[in-house]
């Protein structure tokens, strides 16, 4: 999925959470969370590829095409292998638990705003396949990653961002603009 629709959603159910619990959770922090595993990712591939373009370096046409850029081959730019290790550690389940728990550890608490995080690598696993950034959610267990459809088709841009703004209707006439959850 896109990075807007991953905090759009983190902020649509941690604004839903906030109404029915008592200790209240930050939902900008939960859509950083929600954003994190992609701005992570692939921060430093578009400064790359920007600063190429500032700096005269490269131009568009250097750019290239998302079947050149995943899987990262022995012969691709390291930064594009780097941009794919980064993928990995922060679409993983197994990377999101341990530094959950390290969280937990340093607060002394769970810090519910990180399921955000979650959420993100639960939604990308149906929603890439195999032609662009497949989901390593069992990395660095396993390589299996998930064939599922991708999030880039007109139908399910559609589907997901009416479903978003069907969500925010629905929380603004329940609950009005309440910002006490922010």
């Amino acid at each position: 999925m896109d990075v807007f629709s991953h905090g759009l959603w983190s902020a649509a159910i941690y604004k839903s959470a906030n109404i029915k619990v008592k200790q209240r959770m930050k939902t900008w922090l939960a859509v950083l969370f929600g954003i994190f595993p992609d701005v992570f990712s692939f921060a430093p591939l578009f400064i790359w590829l920007f600063g190429g373009l500032i700096f005269g370096y490269s131009n568009f046409s250097d750019f290239p095409s998302p079947d050149a850029t995943e899987p990262a081959k022995p012969d691709t730019l390291l930064i594009f292998k780097i941009t794919s290790l980064l993928y990995n550690f922060s679409h993983s389940l197994i990377a999101f638990v341990v530094i959950f728990g390290i969280a937990y550890l340093i607060f002394k608490r769970p810090v519910w705003e990180m399921f955000a995080w979650l959420l993100h690598i639960l939604i990308d696993i149906p929603t890439h396949s195999y032609k662009f950034y497949p989901t390593p959610f069992l990395w660095p267990a396993s390589d299996f990653k998930f064939n599922g459809f991708l999030w880039s088709e007109p139908w399910f841009i559609i589907l997901n961002y009416s479903s978003l703004v069907i969500v925010f209707i629905l929380l603004r006439k329940k609950y009005g603009g309440n910002k006490r959850d922010l």
